[in-house]
């Protein structure tokens, strides 16, 4: 079918948009929203679009979830403050337990609590500085932790893009490609044990799968190669949740595809389903000290916590890990077959509901085509659709995890069909130059 034409009130909205500071825009097309529903979001003017992002996997259980709204509302009806600076309240203690149960570990742990994954990494990374005495931070090339404080620059692909100087106190190291080079798997490990060779690297930060930088999946037993070489250095593991674990993968952590125990973990996104909140889980002698660090006067507030609490509870109790596994088979072999004659697509991988489309200028040479990926998304929003690009010309297909098996299979058709017509050059240079995407 054609594209729908724009509602001229998405139109009016998306103009008034011109007073909110752009330093926190990140714009592939021009989205005007006025509502959510499950998998669904509706543009002003009621336009329906297929949503294949779930906001960067914030809203894993789509969008107006009930068990998100009793939650909110039994929160807002007699709240004990607004944080956990200076008080107690039960949600906040009773969600920090529900994570301890959760999370892998051992020994005495704590939980901090925080706004976004940026400030879960941040205070773990400062955290472990202080606990090891050590002044090093390690981190992987491409990677994102962050969009502030030392988080930030420790974030590559903020490094790369010149939004952050770099830190004398930061150090990048390579991740394994398996699509684009297999045979550098050895001296990408020969590479990471060089640099926690120093002994002064107090932690490294690692994603299980390369999220930003292009939804790239490690080869089996990277992450155990990693922890072992980090536990030999004396360096504290720090998995970085936020974006790809939580049920995501197909099961509740990321690292699980592994079998380890990270020493800290960190969580945000999904957690609050919309909410803003995040968390880091790790020993009591990293996160406790030095007290009065990290103060953040709605942290750990009763309404976040409330919802974060309601999403670990219905995660469960609908089976979401299960069928974010399930779901997550669907919709790649689905786009495989569908996307097996289009000579740009040079690989469809993923676990789970993290699906990564690497667009190509062909599957010979294995060229990124970051032109190809940003006439895509904008085609799949004319069709009907809401999926965004990382690491520059791959799709990042991350819907909510309640999505349906007839959901999955046109989220196939919107995504197959936008590529095609983005190749066949149905979108021009003057639709997409507004949107600098990343």
């Amino acid at each position: 079918m054609p594209p729908a034409p724009v509602s001229p009130a998405a139109e009016r909205l998306y103009a008034r948009d011109r007073v909110v500071a752009g330093v926190e825009k990140l714009r592939f097309f021009p989205l005007a929203l006025e509502s959510g529903q499950g998998s669904w979001l509706v543009e002003a003017g009621g336009r329906r679009l297929l949503d294949l992002s779930a906001t960067w996997t914030a809203c894993g259980l789509g969008h107006g979830h009930p068990a998100v709204r009793e939650a909110l509302l039994r929160a807002a009806s007699a709240p004990p403050g607004a944080g956990a600076l200076s008080a107690v309240h039960e949600d906040a203690v009773a969600l920090a337990e529900d994570l301890l149960d959760l999370t892998p570990g051992s020994g005495d742990r704590r939980v901090y609590f925080g706004h976004a994954g940026s400030d879960a990494n941040d205070v773990a990374i400062r955290s472990a500085v202080h606990a090891t005495g050590r002044p090093t931070v390690l981190a992987f090339e491409h990677s994102y932790h962050g969009g502030i404080g030392i988080a930030m620059k420790a974030s590559g692909v903020h490094v790369d893009a010149g939004s952050v100087a770099r830190d004398q106190h930061v150090r990048f190291t390579p991740y394994p490609d398996p699509y684009r080079a297999p045979e550098r798997y050895e001296d990408v490990l020969a590479q990471l044990e060089e640099a926690l060779a120093g002994g002064d690297v107090a932690c490294l930060l690692v994603e299980p799968i390369l999220s930003d930088g292009g939804l790239v999946v490690p080869p089996d037993g990277f992450l155990a190669e990693v922890a072992a070489r980090c536990s030999a250095a004396g360096t504290l593991l720090v998995c970085d949740e936020v974006k790809v674990g939580l049920g995501r993968p197909g099961t509740w952590h990321a690292f699980e595809h592994d079998g380890i125990t990270p020493d800290i973990v960190t969580f945000g996104k999904s957690l609050g389903a919309g909410v803003p909140i995040s968390a880091a889980v790790g020993p009591a002698g990293v996160l406790d000290e030095p007290a009065a660090s990290a103060l953040l006067t709605q942290a750990g507030n009763p309404y976040s916590t409330a919802v974060a609490r309601a999403v670990l509870a219905t995660m469960k109790a609908e089976g979401l890990v299960e069928r974010a596994a399930d779901a997550g088979d669907r919709l790649r072999e689905g786009l495989r077959q569908a996307t097996e004659h289009l000579d740009v697509v040079g690989d469809v991988r993923g676990r789970g509901l993290a699906v990564g489309v690497d667009l190509v200028t062909d599957r010979g040479n294995r060229d990124r085509a970051p032109d190809l990926a940003a006439r895509a998304v904008y085609r799949v929003w004319e069709l009907g659709g809401v999926v965004f690009y990382v690491g520059g010309n791959v799709l990042e297909v991350t819907p909510p995890l309640v999505i349906t098996d007839a959901e999955v299979d046109r989220a196939v058709e919107l995504l197959a069909q936008g590529i095609q017509e983005a190749a066949d050059g149905k979108v021009s240079d003057a639709q997409i130059a507004p949107y600098a995407g990343w």
